[in-house]
Protein backbone atom coordinates (compact mmCIF):
# COMPACT_ATOMS: atom_id res chain seq x y z
CA UNK A 1 0.00 0.00 0.00
CA UNK A 2 1.21 3.89 -0.88
CA UNK A 3 1.26 6.42 1.94
CA UNK A 4 -1.62 7.49 1.07
CA UNK A 5 -3.83 4.45 0.42
CA UNK A 6 -2.53 3.61 4.52
CA UNK A 7 -3.89 7.26 5.64
CA UNK A 8 -6.83 7.68 4.03
CA UNK A 9 -7.55 3.37 4.61
CA UNK A 10 -7.06 4.50 8.76
CA UNK A 11 -9.48 7.82 8.21
CA UNK A 12 -12.27 5.03 6.92
CA UNK A 13 -11.22 2.31 9.15
CA UNK A 14 -10.17 -0.37 6.75
CA UNK A 15 -7.75 -2.84 6.79
CA UNK A 16 -3.83 -2.02 6.27
CA UNK A 17 -0.87 -3.34 5.69
CA UNK A 18 1.12 -0.45 8.45
CA UNK A 19 0.13 1.85 10.46
CA UNK A 20 0.74 5.27 8.57
CA UNK A 21 1.84 7.92 11.08
CA UNK A 22 3.34 11.52 11.33
CA UNK A 23 5.12 13.70 13.61
CA UNK A 24 7.51 16.89 13.91
CA UNK A 25 10.56 18.04 15.37
CA UNK A 26 11.30 20.62 17.48
CA UNK A 27 13.60 23.40 16.58
CA UNK A 28 16.46 21.99 19.09
CA UNK A 29 15.33 18.40 18.02
CA UNK A 30 16.63 19.52 14.26
CA UNK A 31 19.61 21.19 15.15
CA UNK A 32 20.66 18.47 17.31
CA UNK A 33 20.03 16.31 14.64
CA UNK A 34 22.06 17.76 12.03
CA UNK A 35 24.86 18.81 14.56
CA UNK A 36 25.28 15.03 14.93
CA UNK A 37 25.37 14.10 10.84
CA UNK A 38 22.02 12.32 11.01
CA UNK A 39 19.98 14.73 8.74
CA UNK A 40 21.18 17.63 6.46
CA UNK A 41 20.23 21.30 6.44
CA UNK A 42 18.54 20.49 3.33
CA UNK A 43 16.93 17.04 3.90
CA UNK A 44 12.99 16.98 4.40
CA UNK A 45 11.83 15.04 7.26
CA UNK A 46 8.93 14.10 6.17
CA UNK A 47 11.12 11.84 3.16
CA UNK A 48 13.91 11.27 5.83
CA UNK A 49 11.39 9.72 8.17
CA UNK A 50 8.88 8.33 5.78
CA UNK A 51 5.95 9.96 7.71
CA UNK A 52 2.55 11.14 5.86
CA UNK A 53 2.72 14.60 4.66
CA UNK A 54 -0.77 16.13 6.08
CA UNK A 55 0.34 20.29 6.55
CA UNK A 56 -0.56 22.47 3.64
CA UNK A 57 -0.72 25.91 5.35
CA UNK A 58 -1.66 27.57 7.82
CA UNK A 59 -4.17 30.60 8.09
CA UNK A 60 -2.73 33.50 9.53
CA UNK A 61 -5.59 35.05 12.02
CA UNK A 62 -3.80 37.78 13.47
CA UNK A 63 -6.01 41.07 13.14
CA UNK A 64 -3.44 43.29 11.88
CA UNK A 65 -1.03 41.97 9.68
CA UNK A 66 2.60 42.90 9.56
CA UNK A 67 2.15 45.05 12.99
CA UNK A 68 4.76 43.93 15.13
CA UNK A 69 7.01 46.36 17.96
CA UNK A 70 10.02 44.91 19.74
CA UNK A 71 9.28 46.90 23.30
CA UNK A 72 12.39 45.14 24.86
CA UNK A 73 15.25 42.25 23.82
CA UNK A 74 17.75 40.31 26.17
CA UNK A 75 20.66 37.51 25.10
CA UNK A 76 17.58 35.04 25.86
CA UNK A 77 14.15 36.83 25.12
CA UNK A 78 12.19 39.29 23.22
CA UNK A 79 9.18 41.31 24.76
CA UNK A 80 6.97 41.60 21.55
CA UNK A 81 3.72 43.44 21.21
CA UNK A 82 2.11 41.76 18.32
CA UNK A 83 -1.20 42.67 15.70
CA UNK A 84 -3.52 41.29 18.39
CA UNK A 85 -2.65 43.93 20.71
CA UNK A 86 -1.25 41.08 22.62
CA UNK A 87 2.41 41.67 25.17
CA UNK A 88 4.05 38.27 24.71
CA UNK A 89 7.81 37.18 26.02
CA UNK A 90 9.58 34.83 23.91
CA UNK A 91 12.40 32.99 24.16
CA UNK A 92 14.77 33.74 21.41
CA UNK A 93 17.09 30.38 21.42
CA UNK A 94 15.06 27.82 22.28
CA UNK A 95 11.03 26.90 21.32
CA UNK A 96 8.43 26.95 23.82
CA UNK A 97 4.89 29.15 25.26
CA UNK A 98 5.44 32.89 25.09
CA UNK A 99 4.77 34.52 28.64
CA UNK A 100 1.72 36.21 28.37
CA UNK A 101 2.58 39.02 29.73
CA UNK A 102 -0.67 41.69 28.44
CA UNK A 103 -3.60 41.75 26.56
CA UNK A 104 -5.36 44.74 25.04
CA UNK A 105 -8.12 42.78 24.16
CA UNK A 106 -10.30 42.26 27.74
CA UNK A 107 -13.45 42.42 27.26
CA UNK A 108 -16.27 42.48 24.26
CA UNK A 109 -15.71 46.25 23.89
CA UNK A 110 -12.42 45.90 23.12
CA UNK A 111 -12.90 42.82 20.43
CA UNK A 112 -15.77 44.74 18.76
CA UNK A 113 -13.21 48.04 18.39
CA UNK A 114 -9.84 46.73 17.65
CA UNK A 115 -10.43 43.28 16.26
CA UNK A 116 -13.43 41.97 14.53
CA UNK A 117 -13.22 44.56 11.91
CA UNK A 118 -10.24 43.13 10.66
CA UNK A 119 -11.11 39.46 10.37
CA UNK A 120 -14.52 39.73 8.48
CA UNK A 121 -12.42 41.02 4.84
CA UNK A 122 -11.18 38.32 2.62
CA UNK A 123 -6.97 39.45 2.98
CA UNK A 124 -4.53 37.20 0.40
CA UNK A 125 -2.31 37.38 2.80
CA UNK A 126 -3.81 35.58 5.26
CA UNK A 127 -3.18 32.83 2.62
CA UNK A 128 -0.26 29.81 2.47
CA UNK A 129 -0.22 30.11 -1.29
CA UNK A 130 2.90 28.68 -1.87
CA UNK A 131 3.67 26.62 1.09
CA UNK A 132 -0.01 24.73 0.17
CA UNK A 133 1.26 24.37 -3.73
CA UNK A 134 4.53 22.83 -2.88
CA UNK A 135 3.46 20.42 -0.21
CA UNK A 136 0.03 19.25 -2.24
CA UNK A 137 2.62 18.55 -5.10
CA UNK A 138 4.90 16.90 -3.12
CA UNK A 139 2.65 14.56 -1.50
CA UNK A 140 1.14 14.02 -5.18
CA UNK A 141 5.02 12.99 -6.47
CA UNK A 142 5.38 10.51 -3.13
CA UNK A 143 2.01 8.63 -3.15
CA UNK A 144 1.03 10.28 0.22
CA UNK A 145 -2.07 11.93 1.07
CA UNK A 146 -2.41 15.65 1.79
CA UNK A 147 -4.17 17.72 4.10
CA UNK A 148 -4.78 21.44 5.08
CA UNK A 149 -3.90 21.83 8.69
CA UNK A 150 -4.05 24.77 10.76
CA UNK A 151 -6.11 25.58 13.89
CA UNK A 152 -9.81 26.34 14.90
CA UNK A 153 -11.12 29.13 17.39
CA UNK A 154 -10.30 28.09 20.71
CA UNK A 155 -6.32 28.48 19.36
CA UNK A 156 -7.27 31.63 17.32
CA UNK A 157 -8.95 33.53 20.38
CA UNK A 158 -6.72 32.71 23.16
CA UNK A 159 -3.23 34.39 21.36
CA UNK A 160 -5.99 37.71 21.23
CA UNK A 161 -7.01 37.91 24.29
CA UNK A 162 -5.39 35.49 26.67
CA UNK A 163 -7.03 32.10 28.20
CA UNK A 164 -7.99 34.03 31.87
CA UNK A 165 -9.93 36.54 29.83
CA UNK A 166 -11.61 34.08 27.15
CA UNK A 167 -12.10 31.97 29.76
CA UNK A 168 -14.24 34.83 32.15
CA UNK A 169 -15.55 35.58 29.26
CA UNK A 170 -17.24 32.25 28.96
CA UNK A 171 -18.42 31.98 32.14
CA UNK A 172 -19.18 35.98 32.52
CA UNK A 173 -20.53 37.59 28.80
CA UNK A 174 -20.67 34.03 26.93
CA UNK A 175 -22.24 35.88 23.74
CA UNK A 176 -19.19 37.49 23.49
CA UNK A 177 -17.31 34.54 22.70
CA UNK A 178 -19.67 33.18 21.45
CA UNK A 179 -19.18 35.60 18.60
CA UNK A 180 -15.55 35.64 18.87
CA UNK A 181 -15.93 31.31 17.99
CA UNK A 182 -18.39 32.18 14.77
CA UNK A 183 -15.70 35.45 13.72
CA UNK A 184 -12.79 33.15 13.48
CA UNK A 185 -15.23 29.82 12.17
CA UNK A 186 -16.58 32.01 8.83
CA UNK A 187 -12.43 33.65 8.87
CA UNK A 188 -11.56 30.33 8.27
CA UNK A 189 -13.56 29.06 5.62
CA UNK A 190 -14.34 31.92 3.59
CA UNK A 191 -10.20 32.15 3.01
CA UNK A 192 -10.56 28.34 2.93
CA UNK A 193 -12.44 28.78 -0.09
CA UNK A 194 -10.55 30.90 -2.10
CA UNK A 195 -7.66 28.86 -1.45
CA UNK A 196 -9.22 25.84 -2.68
CA UNK A 197 -11.32 27.27 -5.88
CA UNK A 198 -7.15 27.91 -6.87
CA UNK A 199 -5.07 25.26 -5.51
CA UNK A 200 -7.62 22.58 -5.27
CA UNK A 201 -9.14 20.79 -2.39
CA UNK A 202 -6.86 18.47 0.46
CA UNK A 203 -7.49 14.85 1.38
CA UNK A 204 -8.44 15.47 4.90
CA UNK A 205 -8.46 18.24 7.55
CA UNK A 206 -6.29 18.39 10.52
CA UNK A 207 -7.01 21.14 13.50
CA UNK A 208 -4.90 22.02 16.44
CA UNK A 209 -7.09 23.07 19.35
CA UNK A 210 -5.38 22.46 22.63
CA UNK A 211 -8.45 22.86 24.60
CA UNK A 212 -6.75 20.89 28.27
CA UNK A 213 -4.03 21.28 30.52
CA UNK A 214 -2.22 18.55 32.79
CA UNK A 215 -5.46 17.27 34.89
CA UNK A 216 -8.57 19.06 33.49
CA UNK A 217 -10.13 20.47 30.33
CA UNK A 218 -9.92 23.98 30.14
CA UNK A 219 -13.68 24.23 29.98
CA UNK A 220 -16.70 21.95 31.18
CA UNK A 221 -18.62 19.69 28.77
CA UNK A 222 -21.32 22.03 29.32
CA UNK A 223 -19.47 25.20 28.62
CA UNK A 224 -17.47 23.52 25.53
CA UNK A 225 -21.17 22.32 23.56
CA UNK A 226 -22.85 25.22 24.50
CA UNK A 227 -20.16 27.92 23.04
CA UNK A 228 -17.62 26.45 21.44
CA UNK A 229 -18.92 23.32 19.75
CA UNK A 230 -20.98 25.43 16.83
CA UNK A 231 -17.70 26.69 15.47
CA UNK A 232 -16.54 23.27 15.30
CA UNK A 233 -19.32 22.04 13.62
CA UNK A 234 -19.55 24.42 11.13
CA UNK A 235 -15.81 24.21 10.41
CA UNK A 236 -15.95 20.21 10.43
CA UNK A 237 -19.75 20.42 8.03
CA UNK A 238 -17.33 22.52 6.08
CA UNK A 239 -14.65 19.88 5.60
CA UNK A 240 -17.16 16.94 4.99
CA UNK A 241 -18.43 19.31 1.90
CA UNK A 242 -15.24 19.28 0.40
CA UNK A 243 -15.33 15.31 1.23
CA UNK A 244 -12.48 15.80 3.86
CA UNK A 245 -12.33 13.53 7.01
CA UNK A 246 -11.77 15.64 10.08
CA UNK A 247 -8.43 14.74 12.89
CA UNK A 248 -8.59 17.16 15.86
CA UNK A 249 -5.42 17.18 18.16
CA UNK A 250 -5.64 18.48 21.28
CA UNK A 251 -2.99 18.81 24.01
CA UNK A 252 -4.00 18.14 27.54
CA UNK A 253 -6.36 16.16 29.63
CA UNK A 254 -9.83 16.57 27.08
CA UNK A 255 -11.06 13.17 27.76
CA UNK A 256 -14.39 14.79 28.82
CA UNK A 257 -14.80 16.98 25.80
CA UNK A 258 -14.14 14.06 23.51
CA UNK A 259 -18.20 13.28 22.88
CA UNK A 260 -18.82 16.67 21.80
CA UNK A 261 -16.34 16.65 19.68
CA UNK A 262 -17.15 13.86 17.90
CA UNK A 263 -20.82 15.31 17.89
CA UNK A 264 -19.11 18.07 15.93
CA UNK A 265 -17.96 15.63 13.86
CA UNK A 266 -14.28 15.46 14.15
CA UNK A 267 -12.36 12.36 15.11
CA UNK A 268 -10.06 13.28 18.01
CA UNK A 269 -6.43 12.49 18.65
CA UNK A 270 -4.79 12.78 21.82
CA UNK A 271 -1.13 14.10 22.57
CA UNK A 272 0.19 15.25 26.36
CA UNK A 273 1.66 18.59 26.11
Amino acid sequence: MTHRERFLGSLNREPLDLLPWADGLWGETLERYIAEGHLTKEEDIVSHFDMSRRCGGWLNSTARLNDEQLLEETEETKLVKNGNGATLRWWKHKAGTPEHVDFDVQDREAWEADIKPHLVELNRERIPFDNYRKEKALAAEEGRAFGWSGVAPFEQMHPMCGHEYMLMGMALDPDWVKDMVNTYADLTINHLELLFAEEGAPEFFWFYEDMGFKEKPFMSPAMYEDIVQPGHAKLFEYAHSKGCKVIVHSCGFVEPLVPGLVDAGGLPTGHGG
